[in-house]
């Protein structure tokens, strides 16, 4: 990316903020009376919260309600680090969900998300916001935000093509998820998307079974680099990451959390803390080690920014990890 001053932001994310409401049991099992908490959460607002945490000077680029939940959403960002000043109004409500999760990482989710505050993001936000993008480190965006509505896809090509025309970073996740949209149009998005990144993040066999037809994170990441992505990351279950920089594919087995409560949002937390890294001025693979011991901190939280490690803590986890160097994980694929 070009440097002469220093950017006004070094991260920004954009995408949907949704109010959590996190049961306290199996949701199957829910029954009148059953217990639940609210919290705020969102694949957006996890990368942003995980990005400021690493150090990074980070804005929310988002649409948010006219509810009554706007203002307690919006304290939330801001005491996580978040810049908040950039978002934007919609005379809707905002989205929401109501999860379950057990120590395990077996979680269960209902959406309510249909005509959203969220889901009007559209290129016209994305216009308003030019002077902040084409003057960022990075951007971190999904394809949850791109399945919203066919106008958050467009805002998101839009912001992606900017940043990337200015010589910013752009780390995508696919995040495909099958009540949102469908694969065809998943994939379509991705191969859009794919050549103007910089880090582009899957799950296998999650994302790469819907999306690339595979099973197997070497092949899911040899397909992400033939659509154009730069550098790939495969999440292969919760103990190892692929990491495919193009001039070789290894697996690096991910630090255990020895107290897990929660898996939501672990994802969306290493996309955020490893952008920030980058930009910051690690190196990949120091950055993704970064990304990994923040990832794997913050399932002793419950729901997506139930706990956004500080950069020492996750710094002491990358260390610690990096001197025992654990044995990889067990299979026939090493």
């Amino acid at each position: 990316m070009p440097r002469g001053e220093a950017p006004r932001y070094d991260v920004l994310v954009l995408g949907e903020v949704l109010v959590e409401i996190h049961a306290d049991t199996a949701l199957r099992e829910a029954v009148d009376g059953t217990r639940a908490r609210i919290s705020y959460s969102g694949d957006a607002l996890n990368a942003a919260a995980a990005a400021a945490a690493a150090g990074a000077r980070t804005a929310l680029l988002a649409v948010v309600g006219d509810d009554e939940l706007a203002g307690p959403l919006l304290r939330r960002a801001a005491e996580l680090g978040v810049d908040v000043s950039h978002v934007r109004r919609a005379p809707h409500p905002n989205g929401a969900y109501l999860l379950s999760a057990d120590t395990d990482g077996d979680r269960a989710f209902v959406y309510w998300r249909t005509r959203s505050a969220g889901s009007t993001l559209a290129p016209h936000h994305i216009a308003s916001w030019r002077a902040l993008l084409t003057d960022c480190g990075a951007l971190v965006t999904s394809g949850v935000t791109g399945a919203l509505s066919s106008s958050s896809r467009a805002a998101v090509l839009a912001a992606a093509r900017l940043v990337h025309g200015a010589g910013g970073h752009l780390t995508y996740d696919p995040n495909f998820r099958s009540r949102l949209t469908g694969p065809a149009e998943a994939r379509e998005l991705l191969a859009r998307i794919a050549p103007l990144t910089g880090l582009l993040k899957t799950s296998c066999p999650a994302d790469a079974s819907a999306l690339l037809d595979t099973a197997d994170p070497r092949t899911a990441a040899a397909r992400c680099r033939a659509l154009g992505a730069r550098t790939v990351a495969v999440t292969a279950g919760a103990d190892r990451l692929l990491l495919d920089d193009g001039t070789r594919a290894e697996y690096h087995p991910v630090p255990v959390d020895p107290e897990p409560v929660d898996a939501t949002g672990a994802g969306d937390c290493f996309t955020g803390t490893t952008t920030a890294r980058l930009v910051l001025g690690d190196t990949l693979t120091d950055a993704v080690a970064y990304g990994m011991a923040a990832a794997s901190l913050s399932v002793s939280g419950r729901g997506g920014t139930g706990h956004v490690p500080d950069f020492s803590e996750t710094a002491a986890l990358a260390a610690s990890h990096r001197r025992t160097g654990p044995p990889r994980p067990p299979g026939p694929d090493r």
